[in-house]
């Protein structure tokens, strides 16, 4: 599987999951895993992540409810919430990946499963959270971007 089919198994759990309890997380990601037609490794790695995200979820939201503006967790739509958590997590927890990709990609998702203003409001949010340690070049017009619109 690719890095992006892999991150959109990553999102489809962790959406399903959103309609759940924390504590039915392993049913849901058991239930999920067994439809996924990838490699033992690719499954492995889809599993390891899910949990990692679930496990930082509420330093996640945290550092979402602190920099969004106007908007908190509880008034997103769970898609893109979904999305903007995976993203975040990308962002912060995860040195392979590049801030710009992790935008990009979490962009590619809004725009598959979001609403018609998902992308756009994707996008604005994670602006917000370019962490301030990056080193990704593309930080600074992302967070430029940001506070244009």
């Amino acid at each position: 599987m690719s890095r992006r089919e892999i991150r959109e198994q990553i999102f489809k759990i962790l959406f399903r999951a959103e309609f759940y309890t924390r504590e039915e997380l392993e049913e849901q990601l058991d239930l999920s895993v067994e439809t996924i037609q990838a490699s033992e490794a690719d499954i492995d790695y889809i599993s390891r992540k899910t949990r990692d995200i679930s496990l930082h979820l509420d330093e996640i939201d945290a550092m979402i409810n602190a920099r969004a503006r106007k908007w908190k967790t509880s008034r997103m739509a769970k898609a893109e919430l979904t999305i903007i958590r995976l993203a975040v997590y990308e962002m912060n927890y995860e040195e392979d990946i590049p801030v710009s990709v992790a935008i990009n990609e979490a962009v590619e998702l809004a725009k598959r499963y979001g609403d018609d203003r998902g992308p756009g409001f994707v996008n604005g949010i994670l602006a917000q959270l370019v962490p301030e340690t990056s080193e990704d070049a593309d930080d600074d017009a992302l967070r430029n971007s940001a506070a244009e619109s």
